[in-house]
């Protein structure tokens, strides 16, 4: 590290500073950081508030201290750009325009008449053949003094302008959005590893250095930018999209960004659904509680926000066929827990059955959760209003083993009640008259022992899907829980909202309706008379 240092200068003079320059062993100069640039800024004159030019100081005395270089690098060195000097200059400010122009300033131009407002130099003009000057936001002014044959070679950009101007001593990019990075850019076109440079740099200032490159058509440049990002992780989802949105654009140019964007996408959609079906079949199959219960959250927030994003259709067979094999395998448990006998066998045969009783229903009902966030739980609705056997089998089982299947039935009536569910008048029949007794005879155990079980959700789903029937089923299945309820109180649902709902349609609404009717008719054989 040198440091580059101007004594005072007589009044009338324009006052130089003290800024630090990085020399690498490599030779090419590192950017100042940006605190340099805006300590510039902020010491020139206000913009409103014209000052008169002043003339050029003549060169100060520049110490510098000696960086240690092998042999060789002092060899592919001696050729290369140094450091030299800030000027802060209170000529005419730069103009901003919204992108970046260049213009080639004849060799007869002096460097007094280019418009600038801080100035900062880079490299030797004793050893360099011509100079680019950057001229970026806010007026501010970079001089490098440069060689024609380095930025030929690695940009196509220079090369093209400089290809036809053989005695071009000057190059001037205006209107530069990122100088710093252009004379980072610079630099590293005299350096041979230039992934090397970039490591322990942020993604998002590669991803600065990449859209410059890019403008310049610094291709090794890219590449190694690319080559980075490929490497590198990315921290959260800002910044993730970052670099997937800038490198995108670079597609079109023939660039190959194949191999960060395999990062995010794949060749292969056609086996999207087959992977949904392996995860959703692991994690029915898993044994273990606790991994279990986080998948499942997991795995169903996911789905949500796919479905919000993209049509997950495909997948609605596979849920399907994994519902079917739960029911199937529910229905063989059920049959072997209520043989004669099995109450009274040793607990390390009946536990097993127990367990795996508890696991498939609530397998069943994490499969129909998805199937809601879907709309597409209708044909469930009707599969599950036509288990007869299972529901006939239910009563039969003591309530411990049987009370998780009847938090599936709890859920497809809350569905309903939502307006989530509409299935038809029939399936909405056969489900009430299936399974809301064995609801109720499971109630109280599932008020009480069932975690996660929201009781006036479900006493709710149940009222309101009773007062979808037609007005005689709502008195059939309302009277029916009515004996219950005196029977169980609090170890029964409450339906008195529907049972309400259902007395007022019954008794009070035809009657309010006849006496508005009869009011009417006697209001019509009035005015008849008059």
């Amino acid at each position: 590290m040198s440091e580059i240092k101007h004594n005072r200068v007589d009044q009338g003079q324009t006052k130089i500073k003290n800024v630090p320059i990085a020399v690498t062993p490599e030779g090419f100069w590192c950017c100042p950081s940006p605190a340099v640039f805006q300590k510039g800024l902020r010491n020139q004159n206000p913009l409103n508030k014209p000052t008169p030019s002043s003339p050029l100081p003549a060169r100060s005395a520049v110490k510098k201290k000696t960086v240690p270089v092998t042999v060789n690098e002092r060899r592919a060195s001696s050729a290369l750009p140094t450091p030299s000097r800030l000027v802060n200059s209170d000529e005419k400010q730069c103009p901003e325009q919204p992108s970046a122009n260049t213009s080639v300033v004849s060799p007869r131009a002096k460097i007094e008449s280019l418009p600038r407002k801080v100035a900062i130099e880079f490299g030797d003009p004793g050893t360099c053949d011509m100079k680019v000057v950057l001229v970026g936001k806010q007026g501010l002014c970079v001089k490098l003094s440069v060689h024609r044959d380095v930025l030929k070679e690695k940009s196509v950009f220079f090369c093209e302008k400089l290809s036809d101007e053989t005695n071009l001593s000057w190059l001037q990019i205006d209107e530069c959005e990122d100088v710093e990075i252009y004379v980072e850019i610079v630099g590293l076109m005299y350096c041979k590893e230039i992934r090397q440079r970039l490591i322990r740099q942020s993604v998002s200032r590669i991803l600065r250095i990449l859209k410059v490159a890019e403008f310049l058509s610094f291709g090794s440049c890219i590449e190694s930018c690319l080559e980075y990002l490929e490497a590198v992780p990315w921290v959260g989802e800002e910044e993730e999209e970052k670099v997937v949105s800038t490198v995108r654009q670079l597609q079109g140019e023939g660039i190959g960004v194949n191999p960060v964007l395999k990062r995010v996408s794949s060749n292969i959609s056609s086996v999207r659904n087959d992977t949904v079906s392996q995860i959703i079949d692991l994690v029915l199959k898993s044994n273990e509680e606790r991994g279990r219960r986080e998948m499942k959250y997991i795995v169903l927030k996911l789905l949500r926000e796919s479905n919000s994003v993209a049509n997950q259709g495909g997948s609605t067979d596979m849920i399907y066929n994994s519902c079917t094999s739960c029911m199937d395998s529910l229905l063989c448990l059920f049959k072997k827990a209520s043989e004669p006998g099995f109450a009274n066998k040793p607990s390390d045969m009946r536990d097993p059955v127990v367990k795996q009783i508890a696991l498939e229903s609530d397998n069943l009902s994490w499969l129909v959760e998805i199937l809601m966030d879907k709309q597409a739980a209708g044909e469930f609705v009707a599969k599950w209003a036509n288990q007869r056997e299972l529901a006939i089998l239910h009563v039969k089982l003591p309530t411990v083993y049987r009370y998780h299947v009847s938090c599936i039935s709890g859920k497809l009536y809350v569905g309903i009640g939502r307006g989530q569910l509409l299935p038809s008048k029939e399936t909405r029949q056969l489900l009430l008259q299936t399974w809301l007794q064995p609801l109720i005879n499971d109630y109280n155990w599932l008020h009480h022992g069932c975690r996660g079980f929201d009781g006036k959700l479900v006493e709710e789903g149940i009222g309101r899907t009773i007062l979808t029937l037609p007005l005689e089923d709502q008195q059939s299945i309302l009277l029916s829980w009515l004996a219950s309820f005196l029977k169980s109180g609090d170890s029964c649902p409450n339906l008195h909202r529907a049972f309400e709902v259902w007395w007022r349609r019954t008794f009070i609404r035809p009657y309010v309706q006849s006496q508005g009717s009869n009011a009417m008719t006697h209001t019509s054989m009035l005015s008849k008379q008059q």
